[in-house]
Protein backbone atom coordinates (compact mmCIF):
# COMPACT_ATOMS: atom_id res chain seq x y z
CA UNK A 1 0.00 0.00 0.00
CA UNK A 2 1.12 3.69 -1.03
CA UNK A 3 -0.63 6.67 0.36
CA UNK A 4 -1.65 8.41 -2.77
CA UNK A 5 -2.60 12.11 -3.86
CA UNK A 6 -6.29 10.72 -4.30
CA UNK A 7 -7.83 7.35 -3.80
CA UNK A 8 -8.86 6.56 -6.74
CA UNK A 9 -7.38 3.26 -6.92
CA UNK A 10 -8.88 1.97 -3.26
CA UNK A 11 -12.51 0.66 -4.53
CA UNK A 12 -10.52 -1.53 -7.01
CA UNK A 13 -7.77 -3.24 -4.58
CA UNK A 14 -10.69 -3.90 -2.18
CA UNK A 15 -12.64 -5.62 -4.70
CA UNK A 16 -9.58 -7.68 -5.90
CA UNK A 17 -8.66 -7.91 -2.37
CA UNK A 18 -12.65 -9.60 -1.34
CA UNK A 19 -12.49 -11.24 -4.48
CA UNK A 20 -9.10 -13.26 -3.35
CA UNK A 21 -10.57 -14.23 -0.17
CA UNK A 22 -12.94 -16.54 -2.08
CA UNK A 23 -10.04 -18.09 -4.38
CA UNK A 24 -8.20 -21.29 -3.72
CA UNK A 25 -4.09 -20.75 -4.60
CA UNK A 26 -3.78 -21.26 -8.22
CA UNK A 27 -2.14 -24.15 -9.49
CA UNK A 28 1.92 -23.85 -9.26
CA UNK A 29 0.86 -21.44 -5.83
CA UNK A 30 0.81 -22.22 -2.10
CA UNK A 31 -0.81 -21.12 0.43
CA UNK A 32 1.07 -20.35 3.61
CA UNK A 33 0.36 -18.60 6.65
CA UNK A 34 2.85 -16.35 8.92
CA UNK A 35 2.81 -14.86 12.28
CA UNK A 36 3.66 -11.22 13.01
CA UNK A 37 7.30 -11.09 13.47
CA UNK A 38 8.05 -13.59 10.88
CA UNK A 39 10.13 -12.89 7.56
CA UNK A 40 9.05 -13.83 3.67
CA UNK A 41 12.16 -12.48 2.50
CA UNK A 42 15.55 -10.13 2.87
CA UNK A 43 17.14 -7.66 0.91
CA UNK A 44 19.40 -9.32 -1.62
CA UNK A 45 17.49 -12.82 -1.16
CA UNK A 46 16.88 -14.50 -4.89
CA UNK A 47 13.51 -13.35 -5.71
CA UNK A 48 11.54 -16.97 -6.21
CA UNK A 49 8.20 -16.06 -5.61
CA UNK A 50 5.50 -12.65 -5.92
CA UNK A 51 3.32 -12.62 -3.17
CA UNK A 52 -0.16 -11.72 -3.02
CA UNK A 53 -1.84 -11.07 0.69
CA UNK A 54 -5.11 -12.49 1.51
CA UNK A 55 -4.97 -11.42 5.15
CA UNK A 56 -2.94 -9.39 7.39
CA UNK A 57 -0.81 -6.70 6.56
CA UNK A 58 2.83 -6.80 5.55
CA UNK A 59 5.90 -4.30 5.56
CA UNK A 60 8.86 -3.15 3.72
CA UNK A 61 11.70 -1.87 5.04
CA UNK A 62 15.60 -1.00 3.65
CA UNK A 63 17.85 0.41 5.71
CA UNK A 64 19.71 3.49 4.41
CA UNK A 65 23.48 4.04 3.92
CA UNK A 66 23.41 5.85 7.07
CA UNK A 67 21.59 3.18 8.92
CA UNK A 68 18.42 4.93 8.81
CA UNK A 69 15.90 2.51 8.47
CA UNK A 70 12.82 3.80 5.48
CA UNK A 71 9.47 1.92 5.21
CA UNK A 72 8.91 1.52 1.59
CA UNK A 73 5.47 0.22 1.84
CA UNK A 74 2.63 -1.90 3.45
CA UNK A 75 1.07 -4.95 2.41
CA UNK A 76 -2.76 -5.34 2.90
CA UNK A 77 -5.28 -7.53 1.63
CA UNK A 78 -5.69 -7.47 -2.18
CA UNK A 79 -1.83 -6.23 -2.61
CA UNK A 80 1.06 -8.28 -4.47
CA UNK A 81 4.59 -7.40 -3.02
CA UNK A 82 7.64 -8.79 -3.88
CA UNK A 83 8.61 -8.19 -7.73
CA UNK A 84 12.08 -8.58 -7.77
CA UNK A 85 14.93 -6.26 -9.13
CA UNK A 86 16.69 -8.11 -11.84
CA UNK A 87 17.03 -11.51 -9.63
CA UNK A 88 16.62 -10.02 -6.19
CA UNK A 89 14.57 -8.77 -4.09
CA UNK A 90 15.30 -5.15 -3.30
CA UNK A 91 13.73 -4.69 0.48
CA UNK A 92 13.46 -6.22 3.69
CA UNK A 93 9.62 -8.06 3.75
CA UNK A 94 8.16 -9.02 7.46
CA UNK A 95 4.48 -9.54 9.15
CA UNK A 96 3.32 -6.67 11.61
CA UNK A 97 -0.10 -8.91 11.58
CA UNK A 98 -0.68 -12.32 11.33
CA UNK A 99 -1.07 -13.18 7.47
CA UNK A 100 -2.70 -15.27 5.08
CA UNK A 101 -0.24 -15.65 1.57
CA UNK A 102 -0.51 -16.51 -1.80
CA UNK A 103 3.17 -17.22 -3.09
CA UNK A 104 3.43 -17.67 -6.74
CA UNK A 105 6.93 -19.08 -8.60
CA UNK A 106 8.23 -16.72 -10.80
CA UNK A 107 9.63 -19.14 -13.03
CA UNK A 108 5.87 -20.34 -13.53
CA UNK A 109 4.70 -17.00 -14.34
CA UNK A 110 7.53 -15.87 -16.61
CA UNK A 111 7.00 -18.88 -18.99
CA UNK A 112 3.31 -18.68 -18.98
CA UNK A 113 2.70 -21.90 -17.59
CA UNK A 114 0.82 -20.32 -15.15
CA UNK A 115 -3.45 -19.99 -14.98
CA UNK A 116 -4.16 -16.92 -17.20
CA UNK A 117 -6.17 -15.24 -14.95
CA UNK A 118 -3.57 -15.26 -12.30
CA UNK A 119 -0.93 -13.82 -14.64
CA UNK A 120 -3.28 -11.01 -15.71
CA UNK A 121 -4.28 -10.42 -12.27
CA UNK A 122 -0.57 -10.03 -11.37
CA UNK A 123 0.25 -7.84 -14.31
CA UNK A 124 -2.88 -5.77 -13.58
CA UNK A 125 -1.41 -5.43 -9.95
CA UNK A 126 2.19 -4.78 -10.98
CA UNK A 127 0.69 -1.50 -13.11
CA UNK A 128 -1.41 -0.64 -10.19
CA UNK A 129 2.08 -0.58 -8.04
CA UNK A 130 3.61 1.37 -10.27
CA UNK A 131 1.29 4.35 -10.69
CA UNK A 132 0.75 4.50 -6.67
CA UNK A 133 4.38 4.76 -6.40
CA UNK A 134 4.40 7.72 -8.29
CA UNK A 135 1.82 9.26 -6.87
CA UNK A 136 3.37 8.32 -3.38
CA UNK A 137 6.35 10.15 -4.43
CA UNK A 138 4.38 13.49 -5.42
CA UNK A 139 2.50 13.16 -2.01
CA UNK A 140 5.71 12.90 -0.26
CA UNK A 141 7.08 16.12 -1.94
CA UNK A 142 3.22 18.45 -1.63
CA UNK A 143 1.87 17.73 0.69
CA UNK A 144 2.16 19.07 4.75
CA UNK A 145 3.13 16.49 7.95
CA UNK A 146 -0.57 16.77 9.33
CA UNK A 147 -2.08 16.19 5.50
CA UNK A 148 0.32 12.80 5.05
CA UNK A 149 -0.96 11.93 8.39
CA UNK A 150 -4.68 12.23 7.91
CA UNK A 151 -4.11 10.84 4.03
CA UNK A 152 -2.38 7.45 5.80
CA UNK A 153 -5.91 7.63 7.83
CA UNK A 154 -7.83 7.73 4.99
CA UNK A 155 -6.22 5.29 3.06
CA UNK A 156 -6.35 3.03 6.04
CA UNK A 157 -9.58 3.63 6.69
CA UNK A 158 -10.54 3.19 2.72
CA UNK A 159 -8.83 -0.43 2.41
CA UNK A 160 -9.86 -2.43 5.89
CA UNK A 161 -12.15 0.13 7.59
CA UNK A 162 -15.38 -1.45 8.94
CA UNK A 163 -18.80 0.63 9.50
CA UNK A 164 -20.27 1.00 12.84
CA UNK A 165 -22.95 2.62 13.11
CA UNK A 166 -22.27 6.14 11.32
CA UNK A 167 -18.64 5.65 11.98
CA UNK A 168 -15.31 3.83 10.57
CA UNK A 169 -13.47 1.52 12.28
CA UNK A 170 -9.96 0.24 11.71
CA UNK A 171 -6.86 -1.22 12.78
CA UNK A 172 -3.43 0.11 12.98
CA UNK A 173 -0.88 -2.62 13.15
CA UNK A 174 1.87 -0.40 12.77
CA UNK A 175 3.90 1.31 15.41
CA UNK A 176 4.06 5.32 14.84
CA UNK A 177 7.70 4.80 14.31
CA UNK A 178 6.01 2.76 11.25
CA UNK A 179 4.08 5.56 9.97
CA UNK A 180 6.91 8.08 10.44
CA UNK A 181 9.22 6.12 8.70
CA UNK A 182 7.00 5.38 5.80
CA UNK A 183 5.93 9.35 5.42
CA UNK A 184 9.33 10.96 5.92
CA UNK A 185 8.44 12.29 9.34
CA UNK A 186 9.27 12.20 13.13
CA UNK A 187 7.73 10.27 15.87
CA UNK A 188 6.98 13.28 17.58
CA UNK A 189 5.12 14.48 14.53
CA UNK A 190 3.14 11.59 14.08
CA UNK A 191 2.06 11.35 17.70
CA UNK A 192 1.39 14.99 17.69
CA UNK A 193 -0.85 15.00 14.50
CA UNK A 194 -2.98 11.85 16.33
CA UNK A 195 -3.42 13.96 19.13
CA UNK A 196 -4.87 17.10 16.99
CA UNK A 197 -7.33 14.91 14.88
CA UNK A 198 -8.69 13.54 18.30
CA UNK A 199 -8.92 17.25 20.11
CA UNK A 200 -10.98 18.19 16.77
CA UNK A 201 -13.56 15.22 16.74
CA UNK A 202 -12.22 13.90 13.89
CA UNK A 203 -10.39 10.53 15.28
CA UNK A 204 -11.04 8.47 18.59
CA UNK A 205 -8.35 6.23 19.33
CA UNK A 206 -10.24 3.11 20.76
CA UNK A 207 -6.49 1.90 22.23
CA UNK A 208 -3.51 3.24 20.21
CA UNK A 209 -4.40 0.94 17.65
CA UNK A 210 -7.62 0.60 16.85
CA UNK A 211 -8.94 3.82 15.21
CA UNK A 212 -12.23 5.21 15.27
CA UNK A 213 -12.88 7.74 12.52
CA UNK A 214 -16.18 10.49 13.61
CA UNK A 215 -16.11 12.72 10.75
CA UNK A 216 -15.08 11.14 7.16
CA UNK A 217 -15.08 14.55 5.46
CA UNK A 218 -13.27 16.47 7.87
CA UNK A 219 -10.23 13.76 7.71
CA UNK A 220 -10.55 14.43 3.88
CA UNK A 221 -10.37 17.89 4.79
CA UNK A 222 -7.42 17.66 6.52
CA UNK A 223 -5.68 15.56 4.15
CA UNK A 224 -5.84 17.75 0.91
CA UNK A 225 -3.22 20.22 0.00
CA UNK A 226 -4.10 23.69 -0.79
CA UNK A 227 -3.14 24.13 -3.71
Amino acid sequence: MYVTLSNDTAPATLTMATNLMRQPAAPNSQQRNHATGTHLFHEGDTANHVYEVKTGVLRLTRVLENGRRQVIAFGLPGDIIGFPNGDAHHTDCDVVATAEIIAHRRSTLETGAGDPETHQRLLHAALREITAMQDHFMMLARKSASEKVASFLLAISSRTGSPLGNYTTFSLPMSRADIADFLGLTVETVSRTFSILRKEGIISLETPQTVLVLDMEALLDASQTDD
